[in-house]
């Protein structure tokens, strides 16, 4: 007995250890922020399809040619004096590739760039002239942008962190109902004898029948599909910690398939959840949550429901308050202002920007209000990171219509696109949502897939977007 109490003892006495040594390291580099350059850090998020890597892209080649951001007010003003990338400040965290993506974007026959695998970071030095009579005295200063892209499938597993295995196989059990595989899935589960000596075949068998499971799910347009790495699992593919599913409950004996599936839970969540939270998440200054609410709509009510949930559950977890000097310079870092941005906006005829920015606003105003509460600045807008389309006016029965054109992602043909009337009233799509209706009553909702446009750039001027000006400014612009 008293060797397990030493043995405690010494793991608390390494988790303080390793504690106060990251709270130094994190105090040094404070330090070095407050008293040099200083260092914002923006994290970009969103759940699939939502855009982020042409987000990153399309804002970094805007902050280097400001030819369209007349509403980032430094550069409307003129006190940007240049932009340039610099070398990432983690060396054991993938650099974003810019160039690639970039080029991808700009090129004679554009295409779309891979999506978000992993997490990456670039950084952009802002080279800044200082407002007013101080700031011109004191000559011109510079603005490290830290920007970190990660996967929302991985956004999904913060809410993990306060739920043990019981309580998340309970809730993954109970959202099979309806999904693509569910019943099969949840059939097989509910036939494994959990009391059983863990067999690792059919441990592997059960975990992946759940991963098809969630694949399929997330392909149908459900946001909620927990664990993030059982879809995107990288160098971790068929590993233990990868190794799991939800069992129905009951005893779990040692040494049986579900004490293991317990113990694989609990790994995964301190192995995988836990230091990705602490050497990203919980680093974060800013953080835009981008959301595809069209694509929401589309798939239906079930969807619409399930991406409101999803993003309240796990934008907890974004620790908002106010960020002091202070708090700062002693490493205690807080996200101080969150952007809620539903993209593709182009999708739709400027017409219909308002109604999908009340749609967003509405779907987070829960989480909104949280934020709010702590401190931070909220805002929700709907953008295109980069525009695809132009708009028309179009007669069809009798009336005129209110469309898009662009190039379609599959031919590569010019069409032109109308996909339906947005509601007014939010509640309109979010009440029978929450109801838990089947379709939508009145509309029919459409996506359209397109490629990106070719571009012709004048110099200084960046890709075309819509609104990507009004969210630098909420994001970054106080500190230019």
């Amino acid at each position: 007995m008293a060797k397990q109490d030493d043995e405690g003892i010494s793991v608390v006495l390494g988790r303080l250890a390793d504690g106060v040594t990251r709270g130094i390291e994190g105090v040094g580099q404070s330090v070095s922020a407050q008293f040099f350059d200083p260092t914002l850090r923006l994290g970009v998020t969103g759940l699939s399809r939502a855009g982020k890597t042409v987000f990153i892209t399309s804002l970094i080649a805007n902050l280097i040619d400001r030819g369209r951001m007349p509403q980032l007010v430094a550069a409307a003003e003129g006190r940007i004096l240049t932009a340039f990338l610099q070398p990432q400040p983690d060396d054991t965290v993938p650099r974003f590739d810019y160039e690639a993506h970039h080029a991808a974007l700009t090129a004679p026959d554009p295409h779309w760039p891979d999506s978000t695998r992993a997490v990456s970071q670039l950084r952009l030095s802002l080279r800044l002239r200082g407002s007013g009579l101080l700031g011109g005295m004191a000559g011109p200063r510079t603005l490290h942008l830290d920007i970190v892209d990660y996967p929302g499938e991985w956004l999904l597993d913060l809410g993990l962190m306060g739920k043990s295995y019981d309580d998340w196989a309970q809730a993954a059990l109970a959202r099979m109902d309806g999904r693509p595989g569910g019943e099969a899935a949840r059939a097989a589960l509910a036939a494994a004898d959990g009391r059983a000596q863990l067999d690792e075949g059919t441990a592997q068998a059960l975990a992946q029948g759940f991963t098809s499971h969630l694949v399929a799910s997330r392909e149908a347009g459900f946001s909620d599909c927990t664990p993030g790495r059982f879809l995107l699992p990288g160098e971790m593919a068929g590993s233990p910690v990868l190794t799991f599913a939800p069992l129905p409950p009951g005893p779990a004996p040692r040494g049986s398939l579900r004490a293991e599936f317990t113990r694989r839970y609990d790994a995964y969540k301190a192995k995988i959840v836990q230091p990705f939270f602490r050497d990203h998440f919980a680093r974060l200054d800013r953080q835009i949550v981008l959301v595809d609410v069209l694509g929401a709509i589309h798939d239906g009510p079930r969807a619409v429901e399930d991406l409101r949930r999803t993003l309240a559950e796990t934008l907890s977890a974004f620790r908002p308050g106010t960020n002091s000097w202070l708090g700062r310079l002693l490493g205690a870092r807080r996200v101080d202002r969150i952007l809620f941005a539903a993209t593709k906006a182009d999708h739709l005829h400027h017409s219909q920007h308002a109604k999908l920015t009340g749609i967003m606003d509405a779907l987070v105003r829960d989480a909104r209000s949280r934020a709010d509460f702590a401190g931070a600045r909220t805002d929700a807008i709907s953008i295109a990171a980069l525009r695809a389309t132009v708009e028309e006016t179009r007669a069809h029965d009798g009336r005129n219509l209110d469309v898009v054109r662009g190039r379609l992602l599959d031919g590569g043909r010019q069409a032109a696109f109308y996909p339906g009337a947005l509601p007014q009233d939010a509640s309109a799509l979010l009440a029978p949502a929450r109801e838990g209706a089947e379709a939508w009553l009145d509309e029919d909702y459409a996506i359209m897939r397109f490629a990106p446009a070719r571009l012709s750039l004048r110099p200084g001027e960046g890709p075309p977007h819509i609104r990507l000006d009004r969210a630098a400014q909420f994001l970054i612009g106080d500190r230019l």
